[in-house]
């Protein structure tokens, strides 16, 4: 067997271990096409012939594997509990005042201690966009 065959192998074999760590499934095709490559080299000594094989198998598994990598690849966690108060809309309980560092929100059913860079007066709509500790950062939603 050539060297350049071995040289194609190695290569698979790394494409493979970038791809274990990576999602998307993009390396697996260069994988493949590096394995192709390899079958090419035991066939032909044109390292035009090899490279082309490579970048042909490479560059059409890429867009045949694009539906499996999507069914496979998991999507983000949902945010919980306070996090998933982040970027919710809540109304104003008792006038939130930075100076003297008092207010509440409602935000869905629960009752928050709240600040904000500016005053907002009872009853205003508010978006929470910051949580330290039990406290919500908000602003006013200019309606």
């Amino acid at each position: 067997m050539p060297a350049i065959f071995w040289l194609w192998l190695g290569a698979a074999v790394i494409f493979l271990i970038i791809e274990i760590t990576t999602p998307g499934l993009v390396f697996a095709c260069f994988a493949a096409g590096a394995l192709a490559g390899a079958i090419t080299a035991n066939i032909t000594d044109s390292y035009l012939a090899q490279l082309g094989v490579f970048a042909a198998v490479s560059l059409l598994l890429i867009p045949l594997t694009r539906p499996l990598a999507r069914k496979i690849t998991k999507p983000s966690p949902q945010a919980v509990n306070v996090d998933a108060l982040l970027g919710r809309s809540g109304i104003v309980l008792k006038d939130i005042d930075p100076d003297a560092d008092s207010g509440q929100v409602r935000v869905d059913s629960q009752v928050w201690q709240a600040t904000a860079k500016e005053k907002i007066a009872t009853g205003a709509r508010v978006k929470v966009e910051k949580i330290s500790g039990v406290r919500l950062h908000v602003a006013r939603i200019n309606d």
